[in-house]
C-alpha cells in the first residue's frame, strides 16, 4: 500500500504541477494539498450536498485516473458500485464511509479505504467538517458505476450521530449553567469534554457559591471583563446570557461605553458592532434613547464634580501636582472620563464603580488605578467583601496572575484588620 501511495503522488505532482497551482492560487474555501476543482456539476444528480470534483492525472497510458473529490459538510453521494473497485485515500477533513449492511467507518487524513468490486457503499462528509479524498479508479478500461438511491437524512444522521462524551457536572453547576444560557448546548461538550467539566463546575459552582452578588451584577461585571480581555467569542456568551436574563438593552449599551475611558476604543468597537447585531437580531430598535447626562459646556463642571464626590480632595491634589504640560490630562479625565461617560445614566454610582474596577483588573499591569479605584468603590459603598467576590467571579476568566494582583492591591487598600 506504501508503493501505492508514493506512485499516486508521484503521478499527481508530474501531470498536475500547472493545473494545482492555477487552482490553489483560487482556492479560498477549505485548506487542503490539492486543488478543489469545479464544482461537480457532472454528478451532482447523484449527491446530497455540494461537492468538488479536481481531475489529477491526464495520461490515459498510465491507466491511473485520481481526482481529488471535496465534500462540504454534510454532502455525501449515492449508494453505488464500481465493477473494477475503488481506492479512497483521505487527504483532509473528517468524513464516512460505508458498505451496505455494515457499521459506518469514519475516515480522516491518511486512511485507505479498499472497495472491493460491486460492493455497494456511499461515502461523504461529516455534518460538521468539509471532506476530501483522492478516488482512484481501479481496472479503469472495464470499471464501470451503477448508482443507487440516496442516502436519506435519516440514516445519515443516524451513522454520523457521534455520542456526546460524559460529562459529569455538578447539580449546582448544571442548575446556574441553564439559568445564565436557558438552552444552549456547548459544542466543546464534543471535542473537549474534560475542558467542559472542570470548568463548568468551577465557574459555575465553586466560584458563584463566594459572595453575595446577584446574578446581573455577576453577569455585568463579567461582560465588562470580556471587553477588556477583548474576549469576543466569551463576550458573545455573556452577551446572550445577559439578555436572556433580563438585562436591559440601556444597560448592556452602557457596560460597552462605560468601557471606552478604560479599555479604549480600540477594543471596545469590536463589541458595540457585536451588540448591535445581537440588539437587531432580537427586536430591538436602535439607536437607544440617550443616556447622555451632559452638554458641551458642562461636561467638564459636571464631570469635576463627580470626581470630587467619588474621590475627594485626591483631585485637588492630583491637579496641583501635575506638572505645567500635563495638566491637560487631569482636565480630559474630568470633562471625558468622568463628564462624558461616568455621569451618564442607564447605571449607577455604585455599578459602574464596580465595572471599573472589572475593567483595571482584567487589563493588568494597571496597578496603581486599581489601588485608586477601590478607594472610589469604598467611598460609593462597595466594600472589601464586595470586590473580593467580584474578583472571585472574574478569576475563571482573567486567570491566577491577575486575580492575585487584584487581592494583594486589596489588601494593601483595605488591610485584614480593618
Amino acid at each position: 500500500m506504501k508503493k501505492i501511495l508514493l506512485l499516486l503522488a508521484l503521478i499527481a505532482s508530474v501531470s498536475t504541477t500547472n493545473a494545482q497551482e492555477k487552482d490553489m492560487n483560487n482556492e479560498t474555501t477549505f485548506q487542503q494539498i490539492f486543488p478543489q476543482g469545479e464544482k461537480n456539476t457532472a454528478y451532482a444528480q447523484y449527491f446530497t450536498g455540494q461537492s468538488y470534483l479536481a481531475p489529477l492525472t491526464q495520461l490515459k497510458e498510465l491507466n491511473v485516473p485520481v481526482s481529488n473529490v471535496t465534500f462540504e459538510p454534510g454532502c455525501r453521494n449515492n449508494w453505488h458500485s464500481h465493477t473494477g473497485g475503488q481506492l479512497l485515500i483521505v487527504t483532509a477533513g473528517r468524513g464516512y464511509y460505508q458498505e451496505k449492511g455494515e457499521p459506518a467507518r469514519e475516515l480522516l487524513p491518511g486512511d485507505v479505504v479498499e472497495i472491493a468490486p460491486d460492493v455497494v457503499h456511499w461515502h461523504g462528509a461529516a455534518p460538521d467538517s468539509w471532506f476530501a479524498h483522492l478516488a482512484v479508479a481501479c481496472n479503469p478500461q472495464t470499471n464501470q458505476t451503477t448508482w443507487l438511491g440516496p442516502v436519506d437524512d435519516r440514516e445519515y444522521a443516524e451513522v454520523t450521530a457521534k455520542p456526546a462524551p460524559s460529562v459529569r457536572l455538578t447539580d449546582a453547576a448544571r442548575r446556574n449553567l441553564d439559568a445564565w444560557f436557558p438552552g444552549y448546548v456547548s459544542t466543546a461538550r464534543q471535542t473537549d469534554p474534560e475542558l467542559v467539566e472542570v470548568f463548568g463546575n468551577f465557574a459555575f459552582d465553586e466560584v458563584l457559591q463566594y459572595g453575595d452578588l446577584d446574578r446581573k451584577t455577576r453577569m455585568l461585571v463579567t461582560m465588562s471583563s470580556c471587553i477588556a480581555l477583548h474576549a469576543v467569542q466569551e463576550y458573545r456568551m455573556m452577551l446572550r446570557a445577559a439578555f436572556g436574563n433580563g438585562i436591559t438593552p440601556v444597560e448592556i449599551k452602557e457596560v460597552l461605553y462605560h468601557a471606552v475611558p478604560y479599555a479604549g476604543i480600540a477594543k471596545v468597537a469590536d463589541f458595540i458592532g457585536i451588540t448591535n447585531e445581537f440588539l437587531t437580531a432580537n427586536g430591538v430598535r436602535l439607536p437607544l434613547e440617550s443616556q447622555s447626562g451632559t452638554s458641551p459646556e458642562t461636561r467638564y463642571g459636571k464631570g469635576l464634580a463627580l470626581q470630587k464626590e467619588i474621590f475627594g480632595e485626591q483631585i485637588d491634589r492630583m491637579y496641583e501636582a501635575a506638572p505645567e504640560n500635563q495638566k491637560h490630562l487631569q482636565c480630559y479625565l474630568s470633562a471625558n472620563c468622568f463628564g462624558d461617560y461616568q455621569t451618564r445614566t442607564g447605571l449607577d454610582t455604585r455599578q459602574r464603580e464596580l465595572l471599573t474596577f472589572s475593567i483595571l483588573v482584567s487589563l493588568g499591569g494597571c496597578e496603581s488605578q486599581v489601588k485608586g479605584h477601590i478607594t472610589g468603590n469604598v467611598a460609593v459603598g462597595n466594600d472589601k467583601n464586595t470586590l473580593l467576590a467580584v474578583v472571585t467571579q472574574l478569576l475563571p476568566y482573567i486567570g491566577y496572575p491577575r486575580t492575585l494582583n487584584a487581592i494583594a492591591c486589596l489588601n494593601e487598600m483595605i488591610p485584614q484588620n480593618e
